[in-house]
């Protein structure tokens, strides 16, 4: 209580002014950090242009005041921007999931519940709702996955199931801002082989080099890099990892960089 009443005096006493501070597109919005699957956690430093270039003027999802998303992603990891940021940016609806850790039955019942329309879940979280909990998705209308390769089988299994669901496959690190590349899976197709990662996003571009960063013919496998406005400045405190991973881009203009994913791809046309 003593600490509630202290905080308040202190508020009410601050000036009623606006804030005079310089603020650019460019100026770090918040510090988003990997899984830490290949080590360490690294802090990526994203910036403001980062941020809301990957949720405005996009195609890759409905924002907008009727759709309810669901935050079921760790609040330090950019999947975190598109539940919550996605939905407040639009005047949207975005459902806080306790805790820090994917529980799926929980997430089962919070989508019925606050009837979800927008769901993002890494692979194997979605094959295991898909599988386990398909009751998940009733008023879903669009459910991404990513994260990991993608399930053929259970993508064709939830078309089955909920007909009327759009299924997206994304890609995309920290590094990028969340997604980069999405793929609309077509229900009318089998579901055969890896699933595309698609095309990137408005504003955001893939490369796919070899060894003397020249491009690869179509269907030659290569090094994913990417660049565009969702790329981060670097990693908070680690410059030499920061050299090492984003590079001078060739194939922009002057100052641009490239971000070496370490994630082999091929263009299939």
């Amino acid at each position: 209580s003593t600490l509630v009443d202290a905080g308040r005096e202190e508020i009410a006493g601050c000036s009623e002014e606006p804030l005079v501070t310089p603020l650019t597109w460019d100026d770090v919005a918040c510090v988003m950090f990997t899984s830490g699957s290949t080590g360490r956690p690294k802090g990526i430093l994203s910036s403001h242009r980062n941020l809301v270039s990957t949720l405005t003027a996009q195609t890759y999802a409905t924002f907008g005041p009727g759709e309810t998303f669901l935050q079921c992603s760790p609040v330090s990891w950019d999947a975190f921007s598109l539940e919550f940021w996605g939905a407040l940016l639009h005047g949207g609806t975005t459902v806080l999931q306790p805790g820090q850790r994917p529980e799926p039955a929980l997430i089962s019942a919070l989508a019925q519940q606050h009837r979800v329309t927008m769901l993002q879940l890494s692979s194997s979280l979605f094959n295991y709702l898909t599988d386990e909990h398909p009751d998940t998705f009733t008023t879903t209308r669009i459910v991404y996955t990513g994260g990991e390769p993608a399930s053929p089988t259970h993508v064709e299994r939830l078309h089955g199931l909920h007909p009327r669901v759009t299924i997206t496959n994304g890609y995309g690190p920290a590094e990028s801002m969340g997604f980069t590349t999405t793929h609309t899976t077509d229900p009318a197709l089998p579901a055969t082989g890896p699933l595309s990662i698609g095309r990137p996003l408005t504003n955001k571009h893939a490369y796919v080099l070899d060894a003397h960063l020249s491009p690869t013919p179509p269907g030659t496998t290569g090094e994913l890099y990417l660049s565009g406005d969702g790329l981060a400045h670097g990693y908070l405190a680690q410059p030499t990892t920061t050299a090492t991973h984003f590079i001078p881009n060739p194939y922009g203009p002057p100052g641009s960089r490239l971000y070496r994913t370490g994630d082999q791809a091929h263009w299939d046309t």
